[in-house]
């Protein structure tokens, strides 16, 4: 059983159904903590859709939070959170803007993660 992600008519993680509905959660509440929308809705199919635009702020967010200063366990428990959705939002044709000094940090984990989540 799998959760998937969907943009449109593509999809951009075709996630393991516990995966899918952990990274759900977790993008629910940092969205929440953040005071702004995941861009992710559930649908009665069984997937989650992704709105692309809303998606990109909520991951630009989620990145100065995680570039932010704010302690090194705010910083590693934001990691993954952040790496999961820079796939999927290159996935789904959207950018943010990332400091130089983060870039090839967050390409090489981003890269290696987005090996291991199927489309």
């Amino acid at each position: 059983m799998s959760y998937p992600f969907e943009h449109g008519d593509e999809t951009l993680w075709d996630a393991g159904y516990h995966s899918g509905q952990l990274y759900f959660a977790l993008a629910r509440g940092a969205a929440e903590f953040l005071d702004v929308a995941p861009g992710l809705t559930p649908t009665p199919q069984g997937s989650c859709a992704v709105d692309g635009e809303v998606f990109q702020v909520f991951v630009q967010r989620l990145y100065e939070l995680y570039t932010g200063g704010s302690g090194e366990v705010l910083r590693e428990l934001g990691h993954g959170l952040l790496v999961t959705s820079l796939v999927l939002l290159d996935r789904a044709g959207g950018r943010i803007a990332v400091r130089p000094r983060d870039a090839a940090a967050l390409d090489g984990a981003k890269a290696a993660l987005a090996r291991t989540m199927a489309s």
